[in-house]
């Protein structure tokens, strides 16, 4: 399969390489059946846990997972992407996250509790130091994760007006505006006290948001106005049948492009779990095993839904069904220490 510029598509696979991963493995994508054959690895920068392709698929950018943060850019014209230039730092801790707006790319920092904004050319390379980093503040009810702010993920609404920002110590989601290169939080909504909202996903009719909480295994259902740049919860579902055996650390959750269902990831768990969308509504359809053990995240593609089990290390794939969106177990690709899987 080519895209529009007659480019084969492919998979980028993160790993954290402090665990024995090989950094950003790079992996074809058979059209038929979903399949992932490994092409190249590269480990030019520590901890590479999440990508972020750029619009146009010819850069890829990277976070370094480290206590001293950084950001880097690759270039992707074949099989084996390459380093535009030295990683640049976030000035922020543990960043986790990352994705483009703007003409800038955006990290999260989980240990510091902040977001970064690092500007780039028009040729996709960083252009240098970072424009700004908003620091969050605040903190929640859960004694050992919610001591202060935990910057989880940040990226951009369907409309490309407004950054968004879910923070799991401080229990809310701030919606900000990037101007000049300078961040501000255009307003911040309050969620369930003690939730611990980890990733949000848009449906893609661009007027309901889904946030996924790893304190409690839940998803918060939300409303969102992108002309006022507001965000209102409204109702909240478990993704598990049952209660948990034990801390449940929900991870991952992504829209079906149809907007028919919503999937998410709890590595307690191992499991997949199905929602079918109806209007306000979550309706928990039923949940499968991930094929592996601790899915880290999960990604749909062209039909697809692939999940990065980060600690039996590979990525397993599913095809969907159309009627009921339950993933059924395809086959796996081999990748130590996975943590994240995006398409380009």
């Amino acid at each position: 399969m080519t895209d529009g510029g007659g480019r084969r598509r492919r998979a980028f696979i993160g790993s954290f390489t402090a665990a024995g991963g090989p950094g950003i493995v790079t992996a074809a994508v058979a059209p038929d059946s979903g399949a992932l054959t490994a092409l190249s690895s590269v480990d030019g920068v520590p901890d590479p846990s999440y990508l972020a392709p750029a619009p146009d698929g010819r850069t890829l950018y990277v976070v370094s997972e480290t206590a001293e943060g950084a950001v880097a850019a690759y270039r992707v014209t074949g099989d084996r992407p390459e380093k535009t230039g030295a990683p640049v730092p976030v000035g922020g801790n543990t960043p986790t996250h990352l994705s483009v707006f703007a003409g800038h790319v955006l990290t999260a920092n989980y240990g510091s509790g902040s977001v970064t904004a690092v500007p780039v050319r028009s040729d996709g390379t960083l252009a240098g130091a970072a424009s700004d980093v908003l620091q969050h503040k605040g903190s929640g009810p859960h004694t050992l994760r919610q001591q202060g702010p935990h910057a989880h993920q940040v990226q951009p609404d369907p409309s490309g007006r407004w950054a968004v920002s879910v923070d799991l110590g401080t229990d809310s989601v701030r919606v900000c505006t990037l101007t000049g290169g300078r961040l501000e939080v255009h307003r911040e909504i309050a969620l369930r006290p003690g939730s611990g909202p980890r990733h949000l996903a848009f449906h893609p009719d661009g007027t309901h948001a889904y946030v996924l909480n790893e304190l409690t295994p839940t998803v918060t259902v939300c409303h969102w106005d992108a002309a006022t740049g507001s965000l209102e919860p409204l109702t909240e579902r478990h993704v598990l049948p049952g209660a948990p055996t034990g801390d449940a650390y929900p991870s991952g959750i992504v829209a079906s492009p149809d907007g028919r269902f919503v999937w998410t990831a709890t590595r307690g768990e191992d499991v997949l779990s199905t929602f079918a969308v109806e209007g306000d509504e979550l309706r928990l359809i039923g949940t499968v095993p991930c094929g592996g053990h601790w899915p880290r995240a999960i990604a749909e593609s062209d039909g697809f839904l692939y999940v990065a089990n980060e600690r039996s290390g590979e990525v397993t794939w599913f095809t969907l069904d159309p009627a009921t969106g339950l993933p059924r177990y395809e086959a796996s690709l081999a990748v130590p220490a996975a943590s994240c899987v995006v398409f380009a």
